[in-house]
């Protein structure tokens, strides 16, 4: 890839993301989250530069940017005062909060290192996410009701690259996870915003099927898997777009292949393994398995992170609980590829999942107007974190449950088991 067609590529990619993810409307701000280690901030200003044009070009008012340097994160774990963790600077939280209040728009660009807090200790780490999501919280329930149109979609991380291709110097391997964002994210096509709105239609339709259907319970199967998770009366089956409280219509992931609904918290049994790595604070968690009972996760196992699991399903009461079902078929456009992200916007989108932790407002007839207590009396689930983790595969089945106890094939080996 030369530097211009690059350069064109990063070109069509902001506006990809400004005009179907963002969705930005004239006379909107913009609010730019990212945080990176190697050149900092400077690897990813190229991007960010673009994204802003593609702003202004669409009306926007005003564009800024919130730099942050990940490599802060393992410096403070490893060296500050050990009764420091509950400390948090919340100028940043409070001026994305300004931001979403005046009904602007956020984007989120993640390309961290997965690796980023391996070997260090897990008490440490674990108190400084908790300090971390308690005061996020704030912008996670406006991220979880629609409050504005967001977006999350990532930049080629130096660190993240060489995770992906460790077989290509580090340059070779940046250009190349450029290269695999841009194809998996429509940019390589003739017409990236026409690709996406033939996407965006086509997952419509698959949500819309299955909204029809109502199960009541989605029954799993496959090797290491034997699942049962109910769905709530009233579970809406949502899929690539949204329309925000604000009433712009806006695509919250860029990539996504997936539909997803709410499970019921309370109604979750059997066992379910991941079948990809899941990187989580900073920590790569592998080779996992959880059980669940009446809904709640009564033991984990790991090869590899089970410290970092059990960190996660321990923050608060609903991180025992999940908050999101997704179906995404095995032959997905990031599946085909062939090789994990170690990134959960995209290895989310090759496998289907389910998330740990809090739910979201939207995918619950009304939920976006109930208070806590009557989401959770209705089957949501209230929790500091939602984590995503993948357990679809081509050997998996999955039946969904009618009302009446009926089965009816949803997924066969990894696929559509129905035609829309």
């Amino acid at each position: 890839m030369t530097n211009k067609t690059h350069q064109d590529l990063l070109q069509k990619y902001a506006e990809a993301v400004v005009r179907v993810g963002l969705n930005l409307r004239a006379g909107q701000r913009l609010i730019i989250t990212l945080a990176a280690t190697r050149g900092v901030p400077h690897q990813f200003a190229p991007f960010v530069r673009e994204v802003a044009k593609a702003a202004y070009a669409v009306g926007a008012i005003y564009v800024d940017v919130i730099w942050g340097d990940e490599e802060m994160l393992r410096l403070r774990a490893q060296h500050a005062p050990r009764d420091s963790f509950g400390e948090y600077s919340t100028w940043q939280v409070d001026a994305v909060m300004r931001m979403i209040e005046n009904g602007d728009a956020l984007l989120s660009i993640t390309g961290a290192n997965p690796d980023l807090l391996g070997g260090l200790d897990p008490e440490t780490l674990g108190m400084m996410q908790k300090t971390h999501l308690q005061h996020f919280s704030r912008i996670s329930e406006k991220v979880t009701t629609n409050a504005i149109n967001w977006c999350v979609v990532a930049a080629a991380g130096a660190e993240w690259a060489i995770k992906v291709f460790p077989h290509l110097s580090a340059p070779e391997a940046q250009e190349k996870l450029w290269q695999a964002i841009f194809e998996t994210s429509r940019i390589d096509r003739p017409d990236p915003i026409a690709a996406w709105q033939a996407h965006i239609v086509s997952l419509r339709t698959r949500a819309q099927y299955l909204q029809a259907k109502q199960y009541t319970a989605l029954h799993y199967s496959a090797p290491g898997t034997d699942f049962t998770l109910g769905l709530p009366k009233g579970h809406l089956w949502i899929s690539a777009q949204s329309t925000a409280q604000n009433g712009v219509a806006f695509t919250a992931n860029m990539p996504t292949e997936e539909v997803f609904t709410l499970p019921d918290r309370s109604r979750a049994d059997g066992v379910v393994s991941a079948t990809f790595p899941l990187s989580y604070g900073g920590t790569l968690i592998e080779d996992f398995q959880l059980t669940f009972e009446n809904g709640r996760v009564v033991k984990v196992n790991a090869k590899k992170g089970e410290a970092a699991l059990q960190r996660l399903v321990d923050t608060d009461e609903g991180s025992h609980r999940l908050g999101e079902v997704a179906l995404v078929p095995a032959s997905s456009p990031i599946a085909q590829r062939g090789h994990l992200f170690y990134n959960t916007l995209f290895d989310e989108n090759a496998s289907c999942h389910i998330a740990i932790g809090r739910a979201y407002r939207f995918t619950l007839t009304g939920g976006e107007e109930l208070t806590d207590d009557e989401f959770t009396s209705a089957g949501g689930n209230v929790s500091l974190n939602h984590v995503d983790f993948m357990i679809g595969s081509p050997k998996m089945d999955i039946d969904g449950i009618t009302a009446d106890g009926l089965r009816e094939p949803v997924m066969r080996q990894g696929e559509w088991a129905f035609q829309v």
